[in-house]
């Protein structure tokens, strides 16, 4: 089986591009209308900044034999059913003859506030995919294959996400390999262990600069989190159904 890697790293990189392009863009936008967020906001309250990536996936689906599935990415068609909650809006969907081929989701975050938004990010990252896969295991997408379940983390590069982090824990020790971690470490190990708790197909997180408006410079923190990884498992998925549907 041979799998199209779509040219993923050119595409990598106008995504990063539009990513911080897009951010300054709404951040301007705000100035000029006099209705300023507070602090990082500004630069993220429009949406859309991660709108590069999604397309890179939907180049991958349609490069690996799945030009006629449904790719889902409005609001109004994303949703899927969860076990411990009504419904979970995704990112992506991609479905295809009433199968879920892959839900992905798709996040990012930008300074100086890594403390609170990387906990936050952790816990909804871990209970997404919990609840996505007790529901499938209770039949709530019918009798099916596994579908590929994918967490994608843009993180900038920054002196605050690279700095070491002290934790307090009064009663019992930290795991060692948390001690002193800065936050982009934080997130190669949150990465890392759920995909060996499999509770995501692949879970990538990739830095990048500010100053990768004009180059669309990034960088991956080791290959069990790159971006390849993602892009490669992903197009052998989405390969592996176009097979079975032959």
């Amino acid at each position: 089986m041979t799998i199209n890697l779509a040219n993923y790293e050119v595409k990598a990189r106008e995504a990063v591009q539009a990513f911080w392009g897009n951010r300054e863009k709404a951040r301007q936008k705000q100035i000029e209308s006099g209705n300023v967020d507070q602090g990082e906001r500004a630069g993220v309250t429009a949406g859309k900044n991660m709108d590069g990536f999604i397309a890179l996936v939907i180049d991958l689906v349609r490069a690996n034999g799945l030009d006629h599935a449904a790719i889902h990415r409005e609001r109004a068609v994303v949703t899927l059913p969860g076990y411990f909650r009504p419904t979970k809006l995704w990112d992506l969907l991609v479905i295809n003859e009433g199968r879920l081929i892959a839900a992905l989701e798709f996040k990012s975050q930008v300074g100086p506030s890594f403390g609170n938004n990387f906990n936050n990010r952790t816990e909804e990252a871990i209970g997404t995919a919990h609840d996505l896969w007790v529901a499938y295991r209770e039949g709530a997408f019918g009798k099916q294959p596994r579908p590929f379940v994918g967490w994608m983390m843009m993180v900038e590069d920054a002196p605050e996400s690279r700095r070491p982090v002290t934790d307090r824990s009064p009663h019992f020790p930290v795991f060692p390999e948390f001690q002193g971690a800065s936050y982009l470490k934080r997130y190669n190990l949150l990465c890392q262990r759920l995909m060996q708790e499999q509770l995501y197909s692949v879970a990538s997180v990739i830095a990048s600069p500010r100053t990768a408006s004009a180059d669309g410079a990034y960088q991956e923190l080791d290959g069990m989190t790159g971006l390849k990884t993602f892009v490669t498992e992903l197009a052998g998925h989405i390969a592996a159904e176009a097979a079975r549907g032959v």
